[in-house]
């Protein structure tokens, strides 16, 4: 009997690995997006379909997990927490493609330092969230995952830092108000993908503290 439910257990595991594989494609795709503006590159228009490539995978994977919930008698843990978990990586998705479509919808022709640190910490943060939740199936190393989350904080604190400074240094020159305008709605986009990983990081540390 045990052993029957065994595969059903490792689906889920599976699916929530492939989300956070399409977290990670996608954030390392808006990263090269941003450090790619203002060089002449023509990967642009092929990075912001990169991103809504993984984007709508992820669609894919989120409807494959809701389906599993419900037809599913026993869950590897609390059906509301891995419907919450697979909702908020679907929302880092979201807003990852948010910054990508922003690129053309805000005219943004070039990078500035706190853009590319804001899509450096969010990659980094979708690395970290990454290999946090492929950890949730092995009881041992809890302790990684939690380390990982709480890391994931770290970075979310840092980018609020870099978006305060970026916002205070866009309004000290009147003449660029428009630009200051479009680049103030670019950081926010960007800061919510960290926000977004700060919250499916909870959910994960969650998660380990009420199975272990």
């Amino acid at each position: 009997m045990f052993s029957s439910l065994m595969p059903q257990r490792k689906e889920f595991f599976d699916l929530l690995t492939a989300h956070v594989d399409r977290v990670v494609a996608a954030a390392n795709a808006t990263l090269r997006l941003v450090n790619s503006l203002g060089t002449n590159s023509n990967d642009l228009e092929a990075l912001v379909k990169e991103v809504a490539l993984n984007e709508g995978s992820g669609d894919k994977i989120k409807a494959d997990m809701i389906t599993l919930l419900h037809k599913s008698f026993i869950t590897p843990f609390s059906r509301d927490e891995i419907h919450t978990l697979t909702l908020e990586i679907d929302k880092i998705l979201g807003a990852l493609q948010d910054v990508a479509n922003a690129v053309g919808m805000y005219h943004i022709d070039d990078s500035t330092p706190e853009s590319r640190e804001l899509a450096a910490l969010a990659a980094d943060a979708c690395l970290r969230l990454n290999r946090a939740v492929i950890t949730l199936g092995d009881k041992e190393r809890a302790s990684e995952a939690i380390n990982l989350c709480r890391e994931i904080e770290t970075l979310e604190s840092k980018a609020d830092k870099v978006l305060k400074k970026a916002i205070t240094r866009l309004f000290g020159d009147e003449s660029q108000m428009w630009k200051a305008i479009r680049l103030r709605e670019f950081y926010f986009l960007q800061e919510n993908v960290l926000d977004y990983c700060q919250e499916a990081a909870r959910t994960v540390e969650e998660i380990l503290i009420e199975n272990s």
